[in-house]
């Protein structure tokens, strides 16, 4: 099951995703033919040999085709969906993969498989074409796929379908592995001295209403990106995420395919479920053998007991003008020491701001261009008591196409938004000791290891309205 231009050697098979389509084809699975049989049939199949021969089996008028997926036939059945185009002198195809059974035929919209073959053909052509009128260039260029293919689509899966932006890697690219138990995701090899790059993102979801009748949410999610360049086919490394003392454990962890083993209870540590004696606290220790490039080696979820910022936000609507107070306050565990910190206050479905008047305990407020939002840049620091305030009267002229509208945000249900990132800090206390990292190589590794958290999706709605019901949790 692979894809490039049927014009020579240049074709490419993927052993893993043939085991697959075995699996979900079930006894409706029809084996790819070797290489040769495949081309012969597939060159018969678009009528490229025999043109001028009527075979009922192909040129029947009930298999007009109004699509680039063929069933093309075999000695073992017909075999389906098969992708292919011919475009100038050169024929692209491809066999993607059906997760599920083939008879009754699936509709073509639902094999997600075909729009990722489409879009890896379309790149390899878009790499290719160019030279296809300078014969060298071409045989050059197409002697390279085999390479390039292995970066872009390392196990089946396309990863990259810019082929051409691989161009200028392909020299370090192993079209076969040197050690037999080099996996196939680590494709490169790397000389010089060892270094691990560790980064710790923390993501965090909030909802504040300031109403009785409504719970206030907030959720963090976490990954840690690495980045290893060690050298060696199949370099082992151990790297372990440590929280502070009595710290929410983390849950709902997804791994990256390269971890080798993990502690089975740490994979079924879930937030679906209240939080009780029996939940995995750690160590979480991560044994892998990292790809070449970055990658996320792990997710995870935490039900951290305060959110960092609490506001109170209150619009009411005073004949034509509107008074508005924000109140923000940074919670005493939170490290004050922000790269940026903003509260964003929208108007929608009203005129642009003719007139406004403020008082803002810290930072400055700016109003936009369009004078439909105002921007409260708090800075990179809350003062000493960590509590801020802004009070404010607007009035609006006439409204105009170019001004904001929001179905949900109509009346007084209005929020304020909140933007910031403090570096070298997680909610959850989560950090990566770098003398933890072990890494089985010669040589003394550098070890670089940040975090941050970042704000994601962080609303502080007006308490003076209704919540919108399509965004209060389910379990209100």
């Amino acid at each position: 099951k692979g894809t490039e231009p049927l014009r020579s050697p240049p074709r490419r098979r993927y052993p893993t995703v043939e085991l697959r389509a075995e699996t979900f084809n079930g006894s409706t699975h029809v084996p790819v033919p070797s290489d040769s049989a495949f081309l012969k049939a597939l060159l018969f199949e678009l009528r490229l040999v025999d043109e001028h021969v009527f075979v009922e089996q192909r040129d029947t008028c009930t298999r007009i085709n109004h699509s680039c997926v063929y069933s093309v036939s075999t000695a073992a059945g017909e075999l389906w969906p098969v992708l292919a185009f011919h475009k100038s002198g050169l024929i692209y195809a491809c066999v993607p993969l059906v997760e599920g059974t083939l008879e009754p035929r699936p509709p073509l919209l639902t094999v997600s498989g075909l729009s990722q073959g489409l879009a890896l053909l379309l790149g390899i052509m878009d790499y290719v074409s160019p030279s296809r009128k300078n014969e060298a260039e071409l045989s050059s260029k197409v002697g390279q796929l085999r390479n390039l293919l292995i970066q872009a689509c390392p196990l089946g899966t396309p990863l990259n379908t810019n082929i051409r932006s691989l161009n200028s890697s392909f020299e370090d690219i192993q079209e076969m592995p040197a050690d037999k138990e080099q996996p196939a995701w680590r494709s490169c090899t790397y000389k010089g001295k060892p270094q691990v790059h560790v980064c710790i993102t923390e993501k965090v979801k909030c909802m504040q209403y300031d109403q009785r009748d409504v719970v206030d949410t907030w959720q963090v999610y976490g990954a840690v990106n690495c980045k290893c360049d060690i050298e060696g086919s199949a370099p082992n490394v151990t790297l372990s995420l440590t929280l502070p003392t009595n710290a929410p454990p983390l849950q709902d962890i997804v791994v990256h395919h390269c971890v080798t083993s993990v502690d089975p209870a740490m994979l079924m540590s879930t937030s679906a479920e209240p939080l009780h004696d029996s939940v995995y606290n750690g160590p979480y220790k991560f044994p892998f053998i990292p790809p070449s490039d970055s990658f996320n080696l792990c997710y995870y979820t935490s039900q951290v007991p305060v959110p960092p910022i609490l506001g109170c936000y209150q619009l009411v609507e005073e004949g034509s003008q509107i008074k508005i107070t924000v109140n923000l306050k940074l919670h005493e565990s939170i490290k004050n020491s922000f790269e940026y910190c903003e509260a964003r206050i929208p108007f929608f479905n009203r005129g642009p701001i003719a007139q406004l008047e403020y008082k803002v305990s810290y930072g400055q407020l700016d109003l936009c261009r369009e004078k439909s939002l105002l921007v409260w840049v708090i800075g990179q620091k809350f003062p000493k008591s960590l509590e801020i305030s802004l009070t404010g009267t607007v009035s609006f002229g006439t409204a105009g196409k170019e001004h904001p509208t929001d179905y949900v945000c109509t009346g007084n249900t209005a929020y304020v938004k909140l933007y910031f990132r403090i570096p070298d800090f997680t909610l959850t206390g989560c950090y990566v000791d770098q003398h933890s990292v072990q890494i089985f190589v010669p040589g003394k590794p550098k070890i670089t290891a940040t975090r941050e958290l970042i704000s994601s999706d962080y609303y502080i709605w007006n308490s003076k309205a209704p919540a919108p019901m399509v965004y209060k949790p389910l379990f209100d």
